[in-house]
């Protein structure tokens, strides 16, 4: 566009998303897109990032000349509107773009995003984001309608683009991989249990859980305070949910018995993001073994140390998204419990769709059971397809940043020249 607004010290972008939440795969994906930024357009580059929680995205942001966090209060429309206007380029970063798992809010955020940045003649870009499930047929529409204004999505699964295509998004969709897999922990984060467990004996192995009968958070004027996710945003558990909860506490304490009695290990309760300590905490109390179980939880480790833990387990079972792929590079044998669709699109791209189990199947528990039997008894093919998997994606993943640069300068925007 001849009128986009930069000038001679480089674009203003604006990077919205999922930040400041204390959960490990934003923070990583967060990292490694600011690192993009910054290698296509140049020291000049001014980035903004928007949260309702700076303390947090501070933990692991560091502001500077090229870099801002600002503050976005709860009620976010006037401000992201104004953040938009302020800036050059729109970005939506947040991996869970084109979903309601979580909740319509956050959906409904991006889609704003989305829109404001049409009005106000800016360039948008989805950049390696995710399309899962649409509960509402409201919900529906809007992707449909609002997506449409996004000049390109690069999503980073196949399924993503046909789940698009399939809600009427005709909007430009590259297929690439999520940039987490580019994300490079901090060296000096390697042999972490040894330094922060060093009583654990023998095999550690992973749970890194999510309470999916939290979901979807609302928007509502009060509620009860320990359902407050931050005002006024609660978890709506229904006495029905609330009994899912307690039952699935208990389903995965006997699991985690089981691990510790039958396999000799050291459990790892690995909380991918804060809120997952409630369930971590119950599972934890519920155990006969709970002397070789250990939480560990990213309200207290940056994404570099938990990747590092990550990568140092021996084994891994998984209902968060971000654990799968940021173990990866070590080759993490693992299997896999989910409630949307991002694990089970991964699994299936790596050939393990066997060792995904839904959540809500009702021999969940007897499955969960068998794959991880079966994957302790003979992992070598685990790790193979891992292998495989981690070299293709992170391939995918390093496209990103060619897709980034080729976006700028349709756009006009000022470009670092790469040298061969």
């Amino acid at each position: 566009m001849d009128d986009l607004r930069i000038d001679t010290s480089g674009p203003r972008v604006l990077l919205v998303g999922y930040s400041g939440a204390n959960n490990t795969g934003a923070e990583a994906l967060l990292l490694a897109d600011i690192e993009d930024m910054r290698a296509v357009f140049g020291p000049g580059v001014r980035i903004t990032v928007p949260t309702i929680n700076p303390a947090n995205l501070r933990r692991y942001v560091k502001e500077g000349p090229d870099l801002r966090i600002a503050p976005m209060p709860t009620l976010f429309l006037a401000a992201l509107r104004r953040f938009v206007q302020d800036n050059d380029l729109v970005f939506l970063v947040e991996g869970s773009t084109y979903m309601d798992t979580w909740t319509s809010v956050m959906l409904w955020a991006y889609l704003w995003v989305t829109h404001c940045a049409h009005e106000a003649d800016r360039p948008c870009l989805a950049y390696a984001v995710d399309a899962g499930q649409l509960k509402s047929s409201l919900n529906r529409r809007l992707v449909r309608n609002e997506a449409n204004e996004t000049d390109l999505i690069i999503v980073r699964a196949r399924a993503a683009a046909e789940r698009l295509r399939g809600w009427g998004v005709t909007a430009p969709i590259e297929v690439t991989a999520d940039n987490a897999f580019t994300f490079v922990p901090d060296p000096a984060d390697a042999g972490l249990f040894d330094r922060l467990w060093p009583e654990a004996s023998g095999r550690i192995m992973g749970l890194a859980l999510v309470d999916f009968y939290l979901f979807p958070v609302v928007m509502r004027p009060w509620g009860p305070k320990a359902e407050c996710y931050k005002w006024p945003y609660y978890f709506n558990p229904s006495p029905g949910h609330r009994r899912g909860s307690e039952a699935l506490a208990d389903s995965y304490a006997a699991l985690a018995d089981h691990l510790v009695r039958d396999h000799g290990v050291a459990l790892a309760l690995i909380c991918m993001e804060e809120l997952d300590e409630r369930l971590a905490r119950q599972v934890h109390a519920r155990m006969e073994h709970a002397g070789q179980a250990r939480l560990f939880s990213a309200r207290e480790y940056n994404a570099s140390k938990m990747t590092s833990l990550l990568r140092s387990l021996d084994f891994l079972l998984t209902a968060r998204y971000h654990a799968c792929v940021l173990s990866m590079a070590a080759q993490v044998p693992q299997i896999a419990v989910g409630h949307d669709l991002r694990l089970k699109s991964i699994y299936s791209d790596l050939g393990l769709a066997d060792l995904f189990v839904d959540a809500r199947q009702p021999d969940r528990d007897a499955r969960l059971m068998a794959n991880l039997d079966r994957v302790l008894d003979d992992p070598e093919p685990v790790r193979a397809a891992l292998r495989r998997g981690y070299a293709e994606h992170l391939a995918r993943a390093r496209h990103n940043r060619e897709l980034l640069r080729e976006f700028a300068r349709a756009q006009h925007a000022p470009v670092m020249e790469v040298r061969a």
